[in-house]
């Protein structure tokens, strides 16, 4: 069976990008990143990428009059390497409806919260702010709303009493490297299934463990 063909969206250091890479490196892994783009000539993540001998393409969005002409040389570029799938990781321009949809069921994303909470930016200091005891990380199929779309995978990391949003977010940054690759693996392998709102996964073992936070001796 071939593998899927990704290309993955960076902006600046690419780490998610980088996890990505590292499974595919994976003999049995059954997808293979076939590009990395970026709009970004300066992002760190390209030179991870060539030293991994994997091509790259810088296309600045700042060279375009409109949102639309940058788009349609992306998507001339995809289509020359007949990619079959977009990861964005970390990659930080907001696409068009139309790019989106021409690509449905095709772009997969990863947001450092438990969607459908704390959307956008400044997403640890909200999620602290909010006193909410929990959040985490969520890969989802891309819908032209910004962080919406069926969700595939997330991982719950606890809100400590004297967190700061930098020890918050590199603890959530660990798990993003662990759900992505897991998504990406699923989304490859067939198994992932969109029925409205919802991505099913077939053949999964579900969780059923609860978490409470904090916790308590002897309750």
């Amino acid at each position: 069976m071939a593998k899927l063909k990704v290309a993955v969206f960076i902006s600046s250091r690419g780490t998610n990008m980088q996890s990505l890479v590292r499974a595919c490196q994976t003999p049995d892994f059954p997808a293979e990143i076939a590009c990395v783009l970026s709009n970004n000539l300066e992002a760190a993540g390209l030179k991870f990428a060539a030293d991994n001998s994997i091509p790259t393409r810088t296309i600045d969005h700042r060279d375009f009059e409109t949102r639309e002409a940058f788009e349609a040389e992306i998507t001339a570029y995809l289509e020359d390497l007949q990619i079959d799938l977009i990861c964005l990781a970390g990659f930080m321009r907001l696409l068009t409806e139309e790019f989106v949809n021409r690509w449905r069921d095709r772009i997969l994303n990863i947001h450092p919260s438990l969607l459908p909470a704390f959307k956008g930016l400044h997403v640890h200091e909200r999620a602290i702010e909010s006193g909410a005891r929990f959040t985490g990380c969520t890969v989802h199929f891309v819908r032209p709303e910004m962080d919406n779309g069926p969700i595939i995978a997330q991982a719950v990391v606890p809100i400590l009493e004297k967190d700061t949003p930098d020890e918050l977010a590199a603890r959530i940054l660990e798990q993003e490297h662990r759900i992505y690759p897991l998504a990406l693996k699923l989304v490859a392998e067939g198994r992932v299934k969109i029925h409205g709102p919802r991505a099913m996964i077939e053949r999964a073992q579900e969780q059923t463990l609860s978490l409470l936070n904090p916790k308590v001796e002897n309750f």
